[in-house]
C-alpha cells in the first residue's frame, strides 16, 4: 500500500522533444538525443551524377578560350616582330569586328534595329577614343626596361586564363539580368593592362591603335560571341571550337615546337585528364542533409 503510494507521488518524466529554441529540458542533457533524431537523415541527396562524355564536351569551352588567347599572343609576337604591319592589324580588326556583327545578327534572338544601332554608336566612340589616348599608350612604359614588361604580361596573362568566367561573358547578352563577376571583372582589367603593355613597345602610334583595338575585340567580345554560338547551336560551338584547335596548332608548330607541344599537353588536359578527375573523385563524396541544415533562399534577391 505504502509502496503503490510512493509510486504514485512520483513525478513522470516528461518525453524528449526537438527543438531549436527551448532551452534545457527537464531530466535530459544539454546535448540529448534519441533514436528519433537521425529519422531525417538524408546522404548524398544532391550529388550530381555525371557522364564522362558530356564533362568532357562541356571542358571545350575551356580550350577554345585557351586557343584563343594563344592567339592573341601570337599577333603580339608577330607584331613585335615586324611579320605584321599596322595595315594587316587595321584589316584584320575590321574582318573581326564585321564577323562579329554577323554572329550576334544571326544568333541572337532579341537583337532590333534599334540594339544593333546602339552597339555601332557605342563601338565607333570606344574606337575615337582609342584613337585619341593612342600617344598616351605609345609612351607609357618608356621609363620600365623590356624585362620587366615581359614578365608583368605574362603574369597578367596567366591571372586572366586563371579568373575568366568560361561559363558566359563579362559583357552579357541581350535578355540576361545577370550582372559580371567581381573576378571576371579582375580577368578582363589584366587582360586589357597585358595589352597596353605590348602596345606600348611598338614603333608608331598607328601600330598603337591597331593593336590595342585588337586585343580589346578579342578579350571584350570574343566570350559574348561564342557564348552566342553555344546558346545558338552546340554542335556549331564544337565544330568551330575543334577547328580553332587546329589552327592555332598549327600557327604554334610553326613558330616553335616547344609551344606546340606545351599547348597541345594543355588541351589533353583539360579536355581528357581533367573530366576523368572529376568522375573518379565523385565515388569519394559523401554529403550529409537533414533538418539541422540551415535554411537556403530559395529565390534570387534584386535590387
Amino acid at each position: 500500500m505504502e509502496g503503490d503510494t510512493n509510486r504514485n507521488s512520483s513525478p513522470t518524466q516528461s518525453k524528449w522533444r526537438k527543438v531549436a529554441y527551448g532551452g534545457m529540458q527537464p531530466g535530459f542533457d544539454d546535448n540529448h538525443t534519441d533514436e528519433s533524431f537521425l529519422e531525417d537523415m538524408v546522404m548524398n541527396a544532391n550529388v550530381v551524377k555525371r557522364d564522362m562524355l558530356k564533362v568532357m564536351l562541356n571542358s571545350v569551352s575551356i580550350s577554345q578560350y585557351l586557343c584563343i588567347v594563344t592567339l592573341v599572343v601570337l599577333v603580339w609576337t608577330y607584331t613585335l616582330k615586324s611579320t605584321i604591319n599596322e595595315n594587316s592589324l587595321l584589316l584584320l580588326d575590321v574582318v573581326l569586328l564585321g564577323l562579329g556583327f554577323f554572329v550576334l545578327l544571326l544568333t541572337a534572338e532579341m537583337l532590333s534595329f534599334n540594339h544593333l544601332l546602339n552597339y555601332v554608336l557605342k563601338i565607333s566612340f570606344f574606337i575615337a577614343g582609342l584613337y585619341v589616348l593612342s600617344p598616351i599608350y605609345h609612351t607609357l612604359t618608356r621609363s620600365i626596361s623590356s624585362d620587366s614588361i615581359w614578365a608583368l604580361t605574362v603574369s597578367l596573362i596567366t591571372l586572366h586564363l586563371f579568373v575568366h568566367d568560361y561559363s558566359g561573358s563579362t559583357i552579357k547578352a541581350l535578355g540576361v539580368s545577370e550582372h559580371p563577376s567581381f573576378m571576371s571583372n579582375i580577368s578582363l582589367n589584366a587582360s586589357i593592362v597585358a595589352s597596353l603593355l605590348i602596345a606600348s613597345r611598338l614603333p608608331s602610334r598607328l601600330h598603337v591603335f591597331a593593336i590595342v583595338l585588337f586585343s580589346l575585340q578579342v578579350f571584350l567580345f570574343a566570350p559574348l560571341v561564342t557564348y552566342c554560338i553555344r546558346k545558338y547551336s552546340f554542335r556549331l560551338h564544337l565544330f568551330l571550337s575543334l577547328g580553332l584547335m587546329a589552327f592555332t596548332l598549327a600557327l604554334c608548330y610553326s613558330l616553335h615546337r616547344l609551344i606546340f607541344v606545351l599547348l597541345l599537353s594543355l588541351i589533353v588536359f583539360i579536355n581528357i585528364v581533367c573530366p576523368y578527375w572529376l568522375i573518379r573523385i565523385q565515388e569519394y563524396k559523401f554529403e550529409i542533409n537533414g533538418p539541422w541544415d540551415e535554411a537556403k533562399l530559395c529565390f534570387n534577391i534584386t535590387e
